[in-house]
């Protein structure tokens, strides 16, 4: 009998949630990724990763505790975005690549993972959940309610001006200026970009005809380079509206999307939730852990406008000195300690036990004999 790769991961984390469980009786410090290596002896040598920006802060804290318990090592990351960090992954360039999404399956079938062992499938696991803060500056107005064919109209240019019909209808008692829209969008390849044009594209798919996409597929409005770029077009100009992590929403306006009959605001917890209400894809690498995230879920308090950034390796490598690396980071950054140390510094959403328990199972497939 064929049993699914869901079920495999799911299994082998129920393994190693008992056993895990067996051994706390005898712990006298609680298990985590700053552990030493079984044997006692400290991880040693360079570690070089790269791509989102939405992981820079909780690669930072992640990186402070890893370093702390392993002195020899020094961790880099690059924070260059999500497609140049998969990319240089894939040409071997990076050891670890922070990604807004998952490879895509065609292409998982049609690149060649140079870092890697020769026919070593890669693992992707879902480390930072933040929800995507829709900011704006409008003076007087410090929030506003949309549904998603109004806040798809307004970035696909069909909606130019602030006091239009279709914002007041959701924003009774607020007063809504003569003054044209203008609507910023990430000038690079952006995985931010792909997650807000996902959500565009699933609720609002006969307003936004423009698919999910990582470069912004049309000519209209303002363009700004990164996620410090565009907050700071935003901050920076009079009736303009963006997407970024919503960390670096400081005093801007947000918008509370509508779920269902009710308008939701963005919060870590509601960001999380929608990714607990989601399933796994179907992949064929066991420690591929690629969420399929239901943008259209109407149940209460999820928020479905959200990035799940992922970390992204190899289950076995080139070079055998980076497979304790990686394993040694990746299990940092999804203990329950990395969890809280992120979301103290980034406001991100810490991982549910469920998925650590699937990201634990998927990073002990990585070999490091």
């Amino acid at each position: 009998m064929k049993i699914s790769r869901i079920a495999r991961i799911s299994a082998i984390g129920a393994v190693a949630a008992l056993a895990l469980t067996g051994c706390a009786a005898n712990e006298t410090t609680s298990p985590g990724a700053s552990d030493q290596p079984a044997g006692g002896t400290e991880l040693t040598g360079n570690l070089v990763g790269g791509g989102a920006t939405s992981q820079e802060v909780a690669i930072a804290a992640w990186t402070k505790s890893f370093q702390t318990a392993n002195s020899g090592v020094t961790v880099d990351y690059d924070p260059q975005g999500s497609g140049a960090g998969r990319e240089s992954f894939a040409a071997g360039g990076f050891a670890f690549a922070g990604s807004d999404r998952a490879f895509k399956t065609d292409e998982l079938s049609s690149m060649q993972f140079t870092g890697c062992a020769p026919d070593s499938p890669i693992i992707e696991i879902p480390a930072y959940i933040s929800p995507i803060a829709v900011i704006f500056n409008l003076e007087g107005v410090d929030s506003l309610n949309l549904d998603a064919d109004t806040l798809a109209g307004i970035f696909a240019g069909t909606i130019t001006n602030w006091n239009d019909p279709k914002i007041a209808a959701s924003n009774e008692g607020v007063e809504l200026p003569d003054l044209a829209i203008n609507p910023v969008h990430r000038a690079d390849k952006s995985g931010t970009t792909g997650n807000f044009t996902d959500y565009l594209s699933a609720a609002a798919g006969s307003v936004w005809t423009h698919g999910s996409v990582e470069e912004w597929p049309i000519g209209s409005g303002e363009a700004a380079q990164g996620t410090s770029g565009l907050v700071q077009a935003v901050e920076g100009g009079k009736g303009t509206i963006g997407y970024a992590d919503a960390s670096r929403a400081g005093d801007l306006g947000t918008v509370s999307v509508k779920v269902g009959d009710e308008f939701v605001a963005y919060s870590p917890e509601a960001a999380a939730a929608i990714v607990d209400h989601s399933p796994l894809e179907e992949r064929e690498g066991e420690g591929d852990l690629a969420v399929e995230l239901d943008r259209t879920s109407s149940e209460a308090g999820v928020y479905p406008i959200v990035l799940v950034s992922y970390l992204i390796g190899c289950e076995e490598y080139a070079d055998a000195a980076q497979a304790a690396l990686v394993k040694g980071f990746f299990t940092e950054a999804i203990s329950a300690e990395g969890q809280k140390a992120a979301a103290e510094a980034a406001g991100s959403a810490p991982i549910s036990d469920t998925i650590r328990a699937k990201a634990e199972a998927a990073i002990d497939l990585i070999v490091t004999k």
